[in-house]
């Protein structure tokens, strides 16, 4: 059993260090009451993650955060993908009146959370969904591996 987080940023820069960025995905994962899942995330430019948005989801422009659970099947691990583009999450913490490396860990977060099957409502019901309750004790309790 194994928790397996790999962090990429070729050439972007993020305001969290990759390890920081594992160690949390790995808290939340054993929080979640995983014991093996293979995760990897991607910090990738606005373009980036534009062309992910349209070519996997249909959808138009860059967004913060996209994940893309793989199912486990007959004892393999879990494992996902996720790209998170730190432009558009410095632009929607500044929104929200939160720190970059805050925004940062909270898609960290909500990440690998929606890898676990996790869902949340679209518009106004988002932010009081159990899956947003959940994200946020979590940013919380492991507070200390995200701020500086």
């Amino acid at each position: 059993m194994s928790l397996d987080v790999e962090v990429a940023a070729d050439g972007v820069r993020i305001p969290l260090a990759k390890r920081r960025v594992a160690d949390l995905a790995r808290a939340v994962l054993e929080a979640e009451g995983v014991g093996d899942a293979s995760l990897s995330f991607a910090f990738v430019r606005p373009g980036t993650i534009a062309t992910v948005n349209r070519e996997h989801l249909g959808h138009r422009g860059p967004t913060d955060v996209i994940s893309f659970p793989l199912a486990a099947a007959g004892g393999t691990p879990l494992g996902g993908d996720v790209y998170i583009c730190p432009a558009v999450a410095a632009r929607n913490a500044i929104e929200h009146g939160a720190g970059v490396r805050e925004e940062i860990a909270r898609l960290v977060v909500h990440a690998t959370l929606h890898v676990l099957g996790h869902e949340h409502p679209e518009g106004a019901g988002r932010e009081t969904s159990a899956m947003w309750r959940r994200q946020e004790a979590l940013l919380s309790r492991f507070a200390e591996l995200w701020r500086a």
